[in-house]
């Protein structure tokens, strides 16, 4: 059922500047593709540079062939393709928690090798890319960054470790999330708070957020301009040092990040990754949602000197919460409430207790437009869509694909999601029970329009 903003409370969200029903996405830019990384829309988990959640790529569209699970001993939040084609998923096994890198056939996406690593920070490993010779890029719990090649012979296929380079952290501290900056070098950031970059040479160079009291729990984002990173306390944008030995902070916007962690949420801070998105550029401004009580604000800035370009309350108080990084292309954003999602166990465990200490899973979806000129952020519809999974908006097809879930978790389904009205357009089941819980994790739509959506027993494609 979709609920559409009323007429009162759109003149509270400030005024559109062009009259007239609800369209589809403004025209939009994409940044140009960074050099150091693979074919935008597969290389890394939020599809390119900027984090923006989408994909030039079709997808399987409204009446696909049955969903085929791919089971593996892991959970999957991570699956990639570089220029070579072949699907990379990083996944965390269940005996360990530690990640794997499993090789699949893009054909029969049967794993064909697999490399074991040491378990480091956000459930062994998560954000990773692959990059423009398409190696991935990790972290292990050793603290090294790793660039993992994969090669085929007459005794099949391998994966092997091309490169190493330890990046020296504090005790308890371990690299979250690494991606190429548009400079050549390879930007992390750390659970504690700290920021860095591996140059090409292999020099480390890293500093400290805010006052030392800050973490990193969600990716890093980049764009000509910077490299973009929210903390739980604040928004970065920095850049190297000229002198290619240290971090310049270029501004810094704190933010609201309320009494505590939602339910719902990992962190107790913003859920977002920060995303770049524009009409122009693809990158004029950054967006994040804060974690404010008892709604969350969209706060968008100008990625150039991080002014303020408009704030807006999101959702409802029944479901104000997000964990999951913002779509945006042009000048509209989707949010999808994940408040009260029942996690595992083990996701929450070093995040604090939640306020609530539990909550329902409410769902539902979100689209806000930006007009920079007047410096306001509108709601143009809002749905109740119980969105199981970050959305993927599919330019090609111009369709929001994200995962249903009903029935208290019996039943899972891909949603094909109008971004003009919000309305569901259509829906594909991919599996029934706890096994097939998606987790808020993220679908990758392949150049032939198969989507790979991770799960808890591995993960499921659907294809044309």
């Amino acid at each position: 059922m979709i609920r559409r903003t009323a007429p009162a409370t759109v003149l509270l969200a400030l005024v559109v500047l062009v009259a007239g029903p609800a369209a589809g996405p403004a025209a939009g830019a994409a940044m140009p593709p960074n050099p150091y990384a693979g074919p935008d829309g597969t290389w890394n988990m939020h599809g390119d540079a900027g984090a923006s959640d989408t994909t030039p790529f079709e997808g399987p569209g409204a009446d696909p062939s049955p969903a085929q699970p791919v089971p593996l001993p892991a959970v999957c939040p991570t699956i990639l393709s570089g220029a070579d084609g072949m699907v990379q998923a990083l996944c965390t096994e269940y005996i360990d928690r530690a990640p794997s890198l499993y090789l699949l056939d893009p054909t029969t996406l049967l794993p064909v090798a697999r490399r074991h690593l040491s378990a480091g920070s956000l459930l062994g490993g998560v954000y990773a890319y692959v990059d423009n010779e398409s190696r991935l890029v990790t972290v292990d719990g050793s603290g090294s960054l790793l660039w993992l090649t994969h090669s085929r012979s007459g005794l099949g296929w391998s994966i092997d470790v091309e490169r190493e380079v330890p990046v020296p952290l504090p005790e308890g501290d371990a690299v979250t999330t690494v991606g190429p900056g548009y400079d050549a070098n390879v930007w992390f950031a750390t659970a504690q708070g700290r920021a860095g970059y591996v140059t090409p040479d292999g020099e480390v160079v890293t500093t400290s957020l805010g006052a030392g009291d800050e973490k990193v729990a969600n990716s890093i984002s980049s764009a000509p301009s910077g490299v973009a990173v929210t903390t739980d306390h604040a928004t970065y944008l920095l850049r190297a040092g000229r002198d290619g030995e240290s971090v310049r902070t270029v501004w810094r916007q704190s933010y609201d990040r309320g009494v505590a962690r939602k339910p719902g949420q990992l962190s107790h801070g913003s859920g977002s990754t920060p995303t770049f998105f524009g009409e122009r550029t693809g990158a004029e401004f950054v967006v994040i949602t804060d974690n404010a009580s008892p709604r969350e604000n969209l706060l968008v800035y100008r990625a150039r000197d991080g002014r303020e370009v408009c704030r807006l309350p999101i959702l409802t108080e029944e479901s104000s919460g997000t964990e999951n990084s913002p779509v945006a292309w042009g000048s509209s954003v989707y949010i999808a409430s994940t408040y009260g999602y029942p996690y595992p166990a083990q996701a929450t465990e070093d995040a604090g207790e939640s306020v609530p200490a539990k909550a329902d899973f409410a769902g539902g979806m979100e689209r806000i437009d930006v007009d920079e000129r007047s410096g306001t952020c509108e709601s143009v519809w809002r749905n109740e869509v119980p969105s199981a999974a970050v959305p993927r908006l599919s330019r090609g097809e111009d369709v929001l694909y994200t995962v249903t879930r009903r029935g208290s978790g019996l039943t899972w389904r891909l949603a094909r999601i109008d971004p003009a009205d919000g309305e569901i357009l259509s829906e594909t089941f991919l599996g029934l029970g706890p096994l097939a819980n998606t987790l808020q994790m993220v679908g990758t739509i392949l150049p032939d329009g198969t989507l790979l959506q991770g799960t808890l027993a591995g993960l499921v494609a659907v294809r044309r």
